[in-house]
């Protein structure tokens, strides 16, 4: 019997999730990638003997990457190994103000106590009430594919509602349990970076400081592009086909359903076509106008998460007072969450976030040498130039020697940035974001754009722009999803 035939699009975590289920299930799989290799915005590059991660390089949730992998049988040990850093991560609030967060949850409860007393004991009750939701959100919410309210409408799901604290927001929450301006700031970080102010997130999302501080921070050796490496690996044992360079140009479409795909000027027939790639920009210029899901003022309407100034610089030296993950949080954090949430434009005062791997990893520097990511979280959709890059770049170079003492400005051997434009070029990143929408009440579980398409019968997606949001984990979890959705109207038993 013929296998049936599914084209996916983009070959980033959610699309080589789905194209291992659905070659599991039995189905005849083909990803095409515009790159000239997986992994999507987690793509890796290598120059002058330094190695970069392009894009995540936080591993949490380590839970999620098991589940994915047991499905098939497997462990993530079978294609990399993990080690969890201890400090997970530096917090500079000040030149002489540095608090490193350890691995052992009972250290960090003498931190909180140090800084405001009380704290340790509303920290473990945090805790307690972040972990409920992390259960019950991963049991009960995040594998839903969220295409009805009425997925969710069940008494028991109703009734924790509440304890979920979906209608109060992060900031609230954390003001109830913390007077001190800095212990809130270390919790509320991963929501910055991730897509809304506190004020704007659900509380639901402190499962996030359950997933970094209890499930702990990780590493895989090698790097984050590892990851990609194992799941491209099970993908291709299981029959799986990719297809690099190999941008996708149109859909020909016939009685409601795409018949085929034209992809690199070659023409694929295909019984489903599942897209991993940027949503809206599938949605707007990939499907014919009268079958698009999405009107262009509904896209133009939807609060995106940051986009990003990252620079990957190669130092000639070894560098003391970072850790493998470093924040900068000595200005303002909530000025510079405006100028991303409020009123677009680059903030005067940034926030940043160093990751230095070789750190932690020999291998991605030459020997005495470091490899450094620095990121600058900022809005969507602003002007992107040469003159902007340089003037941030100056200021890293700047607040790095002011921080640390060191200034590094003569010890750069390798330098690249990556803003914006790069995004959109690289992945049609719909206004250069770098993550996806953001994490509000709004724009959650069934109120995302659906991962169905409303008027074609055989399309789906898959990714950050759907449910459940951003991050390397949600990727995971929406491409099973997603999966699962055509495996389901395909009538397959698996």
């Amino acid at each position: 019997m013929e296998k049936i035939k599914v084209s996916i699009i983009g070959a980033g975590f959610s699309g080589l999730a789905a194209s291992a289920v659905l070659a599991k299930a039995g189905f005849d799989v083909t990803i095409f990638e515009k790159n000239s290799s997986p992994g999507g915005r987690a793509r890796k590059f290598a120059e002058n003997g330094f190695t970069f991660d392009m894009g995540p390089s936080w591993y949490w949730m380590p839970d999620v990457f098991e589940k994915f992998f047991g499905i098939f049988g497997k462990s993530s040990q079978d294609y990399y190994r993990l080690q969890r850093l201890d400090p997970s991560y530096r917090f500079y609030f000040g030149k002489d103000s540095i608090v490193d967060v350890p691995a052992s949850l009972n250290k960090i409860v003498d931190i909180f106590e140090a800084e405001e007393k009380g704290a340790g004991a509303e920290l473990i009750k945090f805790l307690k009430e972040a972990e409920y939701k992390y259960k019950v959100s991963m049991s009960k919410f995040v594998y839903k594919p969220g295409l009805s309210i009425f997925e969710f409408a069940h008494p028991e799901m109703l009734a924790s509602v509440f304890k979920l604290h979906m209608f109060r927001s992060f900031d609230s929450h954390l003001k109830q349990h913390f007077k001190s301006t800095r212990l809130r700031q270390m919790l509320e970080f991963p929501v910055l970076f991730l897509g809304g102010t506190a004020k704007s997130t659900p509380a639901l999302y402190s499962l996030m400081n359950y997933g970094d501080i209890e499930l702990g921070t990780w590493y895989p050796e090698g790097g984050m592009y590892k990851v990609v490496e194992g799941m491209v690996e099970l993908a291709t044992s299981l029959g799986v086909k990719f297809r690099y360079n190999c941008p996708v140009e149109s859909l020909e479409i016939k009685e409601g359903k795409i018949t085929s795909l034209k992809a690199s000027g070659q023409i694929y027939k295909s019984a489903y076509v599942l897209a991993s790639a940027d949503y809206q920009y599938v949605d707007q210029n990939l499907v014919p106008s009268g079958y698009r899901s999405y009107s262009e003022k509904y896209w133009n309407s939807r609060v995106l998460s940051p986009s990003s100034l990252i620079f990957f610089l190669g130092i000639n030296k070894k560098l003391e007072g970072i850790e493998h993950h470093t924040l900068f949080f000595d200005q303002d954090l909530a000025k510079h969450a405006q100028t991303i949430y409020g009123n677009p434009g680059w903030p005067e005062n940034p926030s940043l976030y160093f990751s230095c791997t070789s750190k932690t990893d020999p291998t991605v520097a030459p020997e005495g040498m470091e490899n450094l990511f620095v990121l600058i979280p900022v809005a969507p959709g602003i002007e992107d130039t040469e003159e902007t890059r340089e003037k941030y770049f100056r200021i890293i170079l700047e607040r790095f020697k002011l921080m640390t003492g060191q200034d590094i400005s003569e010890n750069i051997v390798f330098k690249r940035s990556y803003a914006h434009s790069d995004f959109e070029n690289d992945y049609h990143a719909f206004k250069g974001n770098a993550y996806g929408l953001a994490n509000t009440l709004l724009q959650t579980a069934f109120l995302k754009p659906k991962m169905r398409s409303k008027k074609l019968s055989n399309l789906f997606y898959t990714g950050q722009l759907t449910v459940p949001g951003p991050g390397v984990p949600p990727a995971l979890i929406s491409g099973e999803i997603a999966a699962k959705l055509i495996i389901k109207d395909a009538g397959v038993r698996i």
